[in-house]
């Protein structure tokens, strides 16, 4: 049976189509699961904090009478059912929402909102402010993003890069003294906690050899200059990404070795082998891009883990990130930026879940077929 042009034609067009639908459906359903994530993050982190203390009474500080705490406390909504806070709280962080227009003027809500004195909006989601520095959560976790983003970047590449150099020598010297130690150093790296690799890498190569390094314990991207003003500082990004970066170095040695050493048992090596092919060409043109799928998962599934874990190695470095900032306020009981530097890093732990999704259905033909 012969095929038309035109039936050809509207052929590719329903297949075109059916692709773009499966994509969006996808995409639609990834984003519902993140929802459902989110809200559980949500229900978690507020009652797990509820009894840890009187906002209220960190609100007013040590000078206050009955009555400004009683203030506080309706301002807060802390003299409601616990319940009603819990909605008050979805209401706020919401983007799709129901508030007065008191509420918007006193909150100061950035959005799209229509109605009288009670508007239905589209808004930025409200994280509330600092029981201490009375700013709001999304401006202080805004200022802080930009170095957990940037350190998890540098942690990432560093482990990455050197992660598949360490894999490919392992795979291609497999026996050797080579493999030996890469073996070696993947298990130590793997074993080790962060936090302890932190205070170890801190001690040695930034208070103990500090003359030869010249690097320091503690710092952040940018520094304040009395002369120059604020300038970035590159050298202090060192220390926390290499210890932020041990453990994926550690994962992705290991995968890369492992399916670097499946492919080159193929059919397609020993072919290409029996061709003639130099083996350099045979590895870095066939094997080792057929072998770095896994790798590929692994670097987006670990990139998402470092923006989640980085909290104690910021801690430990003085790193100004999202890290810190949450530690600094757990330690001074301040829970609106709390929950909301976790509810940031749940966002984008299921936003970087499902870009890895996508990125893998590209890669992979089986998958975007299914």
């Amino acid at each position: 049976m012969r095929i038309s042009p035109r039936q050809w034609k509207n052929w590719k067009d329903y297949v075109k189509y059916n692709k773009q639908m499966g994509l969006i459906n996808f995409i639609i359903r990834k984003c519902l699961y993140g929802l459902l994530v989110l809200m559980g993050v949500v229900t978690v982190v507020f009652f797990l904090f509820q009894g840890f203390g009187d906002p209220a009474r960190l609100v007013m500080g040590q000078t206050g009478d009955a009555k400004t705490l009683a203030n506080i406390r309706s301002e807060l909504y802390l003299d409601q059912p616990k319940w009603k806070q819990f909605l008050y709280y979805i209401r706020d962080i919401s983007p799709i929402s129901v508030h007065s227009r008191a509420d918007v003027q006193k909150k100061k809500l950035r959005g799209f909102f229509i109605g009288g004195d009670t508007k239905f909006g589209i808004k930025i989601p409200y994280l509330r402010r600092s029981y201490q520095t009375k700013k709001e959560v999304g401006e202080l976790l805004a200022d802080a993003l930009p170095g957990t983003i940037i350190l998890a970047l540098a942690a990432m590449a560093f482990a990455t890069i050197l992660g598949i150099v360490l894999g490919t020598v392992a795979a291609v010297k497999k026996g050797t003294w080579m493999d030996t130690t890469s073996i070696f150093g993947s298990v130590l790296g793997i074993s080790a906690p962060s936090f302890f690799m932190g205070i170890i890498i801190a001690y040695l190569f930034g208070y103990l050899w500090n003359n030869w390094t010249g690097l320091t314990m503690t710092g952040s991207l940018f520094d304040l200059d009395p002369f120059l003003g604020r300038r970035i500082v590159l050298r202090n990004l060192i220390l926390p990404a290499i210890t932020l970066g041990i453990r994926p170095l550690a994962i992705i040695t290991q995968l890369t070795r492992s399916a670097l050493l499946d492919v080159l048992e193929q059919d397609y090596i020993r072919t290409a082998r029996a061709k003639g092919l130099s083996e350099n060409r045979i590895i870095f043109r066939h094997a080792l891009p057929n072998a770095l799928n896994p790798v590929i998962t692994a670097v987006t599934g670990w990139f998402a883990e470092l923006l989640a874990g980085a909290f104690f190695v910021e801690y430990i470095f003085g790193w100004k990130g999202i890290g810190k900032v949450t530690v600094d306020a757990l330690e001074k009981l301040d829970y609106p930026v709390v929950m909301g530097s976790v509810m940031l890093t749940a966002c984008l732990f299921v936003l970087v879940n499902i870009l890895t999704d996508l990125l893998y259905a590209w890669i992979d033909p089986r998958i975007r077929l299914n």
